[in-house]
């Protein structure tokens, strides 16, 4: 008689669960967060090329990715620099920036569109055109301090940089982000001559802007706040406190997150609440790889 050498059924079942116990816990899980089976909304984000990962492209796509966002980008100039400063600023040709952008917008739904910040009168004039023809995107502006004079382009000074900013996009802006003490300066430098005075964030809604978001506004004696002026006079206030000491790409971290929000459907005070909380949390989280700023941890941990 021949020998059966099938085993038993429950000692194969016993070698299976013997085996899959052996075998590695999968560390997937523990590495990313879950996905969601919900496509992600887009963020266009216009702005330069920061190879420090400090600030702007490609620091903006790795905040919206870990907010569960999906960041495109177009290339507005390239930066020479590192952790400590800005070393030279090559601007990107108006015509990429025009060529590149309605490629992604006429390929995919963008949510919302970021800008900031700009070099150049030409790029200002090239983003105000597309924002113009996709008017119905949200759009958010961050004007932020201009380089030094000589990294700017040779026929272009600050003041018509400045002009054109104010001219061209803040009319069709939805939410406008700046520091107090920037408007402030430019007001005093006579940039703004438009201006019937006022407060920062009343001389940014003059210039048409629908909501006006200033960072570091003072509050009272001591205390200062991010202040939310809308058109129809809606005003919102949180505490701001300064950014941790040397800590770089706060106030671009934040506009990053408004785009993001908004292109997830919320309101204008909604999605600058979310974003004002985020970006304290993250800010809180900052590390030193190099010789100068410490920069933001955008790191899933």
């Amino acid at each position: 008689m021949g020998v059966d050498h099938a085993r038993p059924p429950n000692v194969q079942r016993l070698r299976r669960r013997t085996a899959a116990a052996a075998e590695p816990p999968a560390v997937h899980h523990k590495i990313f967060p879950p996905v969601s089976t919900s496509p992600p909304p887009l963020a266009l984000i216009f702005g330069p090329f920061d190879p420090s990962g400090s600030s702007n492209l490609p620091a903006d796509a790795v905040t919206c990715a870990q907010l569960g966002g999906h960041a495109l980008g177009v290339l507005t100039a390239i930066h020479v620099q590192d952790t400590a400063s800005i070393e030279a600023i090559q601007p990107v040709a108006p015509e990429l920036i025009d060529d590149q952008a309605r490629c992604l917008l006429e390929d995919m739904a963008v949510g919302a569109m970021k800008a900031g910040p700009l070099y150049t009168v030409e790029s200002v004039s090239t983003i105000a055109q597309i924002v113009a023809d996709y008017s119905t995107v949200p759009f958010v502006l961050h004007l932020g301090s201009l380089p030094d004079e000589e990294m700017l382009a040779a026929d272009h000074d600050a003041e018509d940089l400045v002009g054109s900013l104010f001219e061209l996009l803040l009319p069709q802006a939805d939410v406008v982000i700046a520091d107090h003490n920037l408007i402030t300066l430019w007001a005093n430098h006579g940039f703004l001559s438009a201006h019937g005075g006022g407060s920062p964030a009343e001389i940014v809604l003059e210039y048409q802007a629908k909501w006006a978001l200033i960072t570091g506004a003072p509050l009272r004696p001591g205390q200062r706040s991010y202040q939310l002026l809308g058109a129809d006079k809606q005003t919102r206030q949180w505490p701001w406190a300064p950014p941790p000491e040397r800590v770089m790409g706060t106030e671009g971290l934040l506009g990053c997150v408004v785009a993001l929000e908004l292109a997830r459907g919320l309101d204008v005070p909604q999605a600058v609440e979310e974003a004002i909380h985020h970006t304290a949390t993250l800010a809180g989280r900052s590390f030193q790889p190099g010789m100068g700023h410490r920069l933001i941890n955008r790191s899933i941990s």
